[in-house]
């Protein structure tokens, strides 16, 4: 448990509950150092009843905790920044964005004092704990880096990475979730002409692939290593991966990687403009 710890969740949409109630069901936190913001606060009105303090008011908030994480929209930071800023105190607090596409310079810019601060980036799984998330700092000393890698790790797993990484990040932790998504759904139907019905098919696949995640974060090897193990001499496996690699399947997938990255980088662009 995050001892003496008391949070601040600056936007209770989707990302900002998952974190908020995936902290509270880790146990990293007690309720009672939860506090969640948002304006419609009635559409989040069921984490009172778990304990969680529920505001409308971002500026009270953050003078109840020592780590603020901001989880507003982008085109709403710059807004929130210049409400809460002369209210973080260099002593006392830690600010945490999780707003997709603002580096660490943009925030530091619109705060305009030297608050502790670091950039991270989750992904959907959070909702269950099973989060990969990069975090980033350029003014964090190793013990405030701890303190927020341990955070994120009750929600997942969670690495420091330079902020130069962190559209890279995006695209590769974030955005990957759809594409795995997609290799499941497409391996689905693969199942369902083979003969397995939806349902079925829908699960051996997910399973599949959780299992194949699972072997590599265990052992730590090199996927070429596993797909060793299952490619034996004329069998069926290489012969399904080498038509798979004539059709592109790798190609098209560092493609698209490559594309979602030039397009957070023109998103980015956009907002310093």
């Amino acid at each position: 448990m995050m001892e003496n710890q008391k949070i601040a969740v600056i936007g209770g949409g989707n990302l900002g509950v998952a974190i908020a109630e995936g902290l509270l069901q880790s146990q990293a936190v007690a309720p009672q150092s939860l506090w969640v913001t948002r304006r419609r606060i009635q559409l989040i009105q069921y984490l009172e009843e778990k304990g969680i303090h529920l505001l409308s008011d971002n500026v009270h908030a953050v003078k109840q905790a020592n780590i603020v994480i901001l989880a507003v929209k982008p085109g709403k930071i710059n807004e929130v920044l210049q409400e809460i800023k002369p209210h973080l105190d260099l002593e006392k607090h830690i600010l945490v964005s999780v707003v997709t596409g603002v580096s660490l310079v943009d925030i530091q810019e619109q705060i305009g004092k030297n608050i502790i601060l670091f950039r991270a980036m989750p992904n959907t799984a959070i909702a269950i704990r099973e989060s990969m998330t990069c975090v980033s700092s350029n003014n964090a000393t190793e013990a405030q880096q701890h303190l927020i890698l341990t955070l994120f790790a009750y929600l997942g797993k969670a690495v420091m990475i330079g902020d130069e990484l962190m559209a890279a990040a995006t695209v590769l932790g974030a955005c990957g979730i759809a594409y795995s998504l997609r290799y499941i759904r497409a391996a689905s139907q693969g199942g369902i002409e083979i003969g397995f019905d939806a349902e079925t098919a829908r699960l051996i696949a997910a399973q599949m692939v959780k299992g194949a995640a699972s072997l590599l974060l265990e052992t730590g090897h090199h996927p070429e290593q596993e797909i060793d193990k299952v490619t034996t001499p004329q069998g069926c496996t290489i012969v399904g991966l080498n038509e798979m690699e004539h059709q592109g399947f790798s190609s098209a997938l560092i493609k698209g990687i490559i594309s979602s990255f030039n397009k957070i980088d023109h998103i980015s662009q956009n907002y310093k403009s």
